[in-house]
């Protein structure tokens, strides 16, 4: 739309106005004067003889002048035949012809003269010796056939075809004969026709000759088992740079499909796109031309071969069929994705999903298209190695294809392979992937192959040395038997990584799995003697827990006490209280030990919320393992839970608004502490008793001086 689309235009009346009439007079006014050629009026034979005269003595100096100018001739010749002077023209013409023996034109109008005055045998003999002069010019054949049919004497007709054929002339002249018969044959067998074709696809044993052949039998002879077998032969019985083009394939189906005869149609499409590579023509032609060595005319003759049986699937295909139509189309859409962006994986792995998925569906598994989208995808190595993002969903590309090839084509041997061949692309200098080393790894254990496993795996703390490659080997030479192996292993892992708990922690519930109790402890005591160590939690558990299984109460008993030296976490606290309350520990006394000091130093800190957990769990305690009346007394330690409200401040320290929060009263804080408790108190009852409706406020206000 114009820029200008919104503006009304102006509808008023031209301030000049223009008739019809103006313009058709200008129009007359510049036209050019048109020069008449004056007209001779003759009034007696002189005068005609004269006129004659002046007009061949025109010609004649312009023949004298220019001898070779055929079209003087020509028109010399006509005038003579205006006035009925025949053997004057024909005179004329043998003249010209001595000059130009060989101007197949001039042969041509000397003939058609000779037939417009119906001087037929002259005609036959100008056009007999012209076709001895210039076999090789068809149209001097096409007039001279033309006649003799002309004049209905067909032996002569058919006897200026068989001199013509002989000189082995074009399709045309093959064709035209074949109709000739087929006209002159009509009501009766057309043997006489279809013995000229049989002739001319044996003179020219090709496929356009084959072509024309059952295009004629088809739509001329009406034989149409004929045009078959025509078609069948023409695939069968040329050579194959000449059966294997598609324009044979596509006139085939084309004939079928006219025929109604659908899977003969479906057949021959399919025979195509498996014998042309119709297919990988619309993945990567220039691949297929080279490949073949075809022209781009024939590679593009075979996109229209593939786009005709697309629509003929859409007419008459079945629920296969439009299937197959799809895929077709899913597989230009994919081809034209990764050509504008080859390093767009995810594209790579619809494209190569979608020909899994065809393969899978077909009745003879065939992985050659799914290998080669999966070679076309990892061929894409990502263009820098500064950025491990950018390989991520690469490497996922060598995992499918190797997975693929071991699950659905059962060939492990490829599949390490690809394994392989993704290691050596891998820039392990900068970064690695454990995936794949332990997938590789993984590939020759199922193939029975340890020693290349053990070799992967080696290689790979070599180079990539990553947490969860120990894991995977630790737990292959477990799985096998191999203990010292597995010793070795976790000295390497923890020597690499020692700050790492989870390790720690492993290793000695191995070595107390095989019963290495010293061995266990041993491993236990280093790990906890660690600087630095990322979930220390966790590894004084298991320490701790390994101690009371093994029903070491005082060694449990000093690790609590060197873990509280360390942290004062209000969860220790309880695990040391309920561990001393346990079968293994000194009973409740000691318990309630661990507990009041540990509420002194929470109280002593301030934590409010740590000391709320610890009378919890205390008071559980007690219930379980104690009497009532310590879970009396613990009770009465619990706190009462009061709102309050602050200033919200933003982090610039400015106001924001007051907020609600909650916050604990302890009975044992301080002296103010318990006064504000009991205002609080006095107040609630105060307010209960309003709500009750009573009318004595006298109690109340002595309960306030109170």
């Amino acid at each position: 739309m114009s820029r200008n689309s919104g503006l009304v235009k102006n509808r008023a009346p031209a301030p000049i106005q223009i008739s019809a009439e103006q313009i058709l007079r200008e129009a007359a006014d510049r036209q050019e004067s048109i020069k008449v050629d004056p007209v001779i009026q003759i009034h007696d034979a002189e005068e005609y003889q004269s006129y004659l005269r002046d007009r061949r003595k025109h010609f004649e100096d312009n023949i004298r002048y220019r001898r070779e100018h055929i079209g003087n001739w020509v028109k010399y010749a006509k005038l003579e035949e205006e006035h009925k002077e025949f053997e004057r023209a024909r005179s004329i013409f043998e003249r010209a012809l001595e000059v130009e023996p060989r101007s197949g034109e001039l042969w041509l109008r000397y003939a058609e003269f000779e037939m417009r005055n119906e001087f037929i045998n002259h005609a036959r003999n100008v056009l007999d010796r012209a076709v001895q002069l210039l076999p090789r010019v068809d149209f001097l054949w096409y007039k001279y056939v033309y006649m003799e049919e002309l004049v209905r004497d067909i032996p002569k007709c058919r006897a200026v075809f068989e001199r013509w054929m002989k000189w082995m002339p074009d399709d045309n002249a093959w064709l035209a004969y074949a109709r000739f018969e087929t006209r002159v044959g009509a009501g009766a067998p057309l043997d006489r026709a279809e013995a000229v074709m049989r002739r001319y696809v044996n003179v020219y044993p090709s496929a356009k000759a084959f072509l024309k052949f059952s295009k004629w039998a088809e739509f001329e002879a009406k034989n149409i088992d004929l045009a078959r077998t025509i078609l069948e032969a023409c695939l069968s019985e040329l050579e194959p740079e000449e059966s294997r083009q598609a324009r044979v394939f596509q006139r085939f189906a084309s004939f079928e499909e006219r025929q109604g005869e659908y899977e003969r149609a479906r057949v021959i499409y399919k025979h195509a796109i498996k014998l042309l590579r119709l297919a990988d023509i619309q993945v990567d032609p220039k691949k297929v031309e080279k490949e073949e060595d075809i022209t781009e005319w024939e590679i593009e003759r075979r996109k229209e071969l593939y786009k005709a049986y697309l629509s003929f699937e859409k007419k008459h295909g079945d629920r296969k069929g439009i299937e197959q139509v799809l895929l077709i189309k899913q597989r230009r859409e994919y081809n034209d994705r990764v050509e504008n962006d080859p390093h767009d994986y995810d594209a790579w792995f619809e494209f190569a999903k979608l020909e899994e998925d065809n393969s899978a569906s077909l009745d003879n598994h065939d992985p050659a298209a799914v290998r080669e989208v999966y070679e076309r995808a990892v061929a894409q190595v990502p263009p820098t190695t500064n950025n491990k993002d950018h390989w991520k969903r690469y490497i996922y590309l060598w995992i499918y294809y190797a997975t693929y090839e071991e699950l659905t084509n059962g060939d492990m041997e490829r599949a390490a392979e690809i394994y392989q061949t993704c290691l050596n692309i891998i820039p392990h200098k900068h970064f690695s992937f454990s995936k794949i080393w332990i997938n590789a790894a993984k590939v020759y254990v199922r193939m029975k192959n340890l020693p290349l496993a053990r070799k992967i795996l080696g290689r790979a703390i070599g180079l990539c040395g990553k947490e969860k490659i120990f894991k995977e080997y630790i737990a292959l030479e477990l799985s096998l038997g191999e203990i010292d192996r597995c010793r070795s292993l976790y000295n390497n892992y923890l020597k690499a990584m020692p700050e790492n708990c989870a390790a720690w922690t492993k290793y000695a519930e191995l070595e107390k799995s095989l019963g290495e109790t010293d061995r266990c402890r041993a491993i236990l005591e280093l790990a906890v003697s660690q600087p630095s160590l990322d979930m220390p939690e966790v590894l004084w558990k298991t320490y701790i827990d390994f101690e009371i299984d093994e029903g070491e109460g005082d060694h449990a008993r000093r690790l609590y006490e060197r873990l509280l030296e360390r942290t004062n976490h209000v969860k220790v606290w309880i695990s040391y209280a309920q561990f001393e309350g346990s079968e293994i520990g000194m009973g409740m006394p000691k318990a309630r030990e661990v507990m009041e000091k540990a509420y002194d130093m929470l109280k002593d800190e301030g934590l409010k919320d740590e000391r709320v957990l610890l009378l919890d769990a205390w008071r559980v305690l007690e219930q379980q393992n104690g009497d009532s009346e310590h879970v009396g007394k613990v009770e009465a330690k619990l706190p009462r839970r009061i709102k309050r409200k602050r200033m919200r401040k933003d982090e610039d320290g400015n106001d924001l608004g007051w907020e609600e929060y909650f916050d604990y009263q302890f009975p044992d804080d301080d002296d103010q502490g318990a006064s504000n408790l009991k205002i609080l108190e006095m107040a609630a009852k105060w307010k209960r008793q309003r709500q009750d409706g009573s009318d004595d406020g006298s109690d109340d206000d002595s309960d306030m001086e109170d």
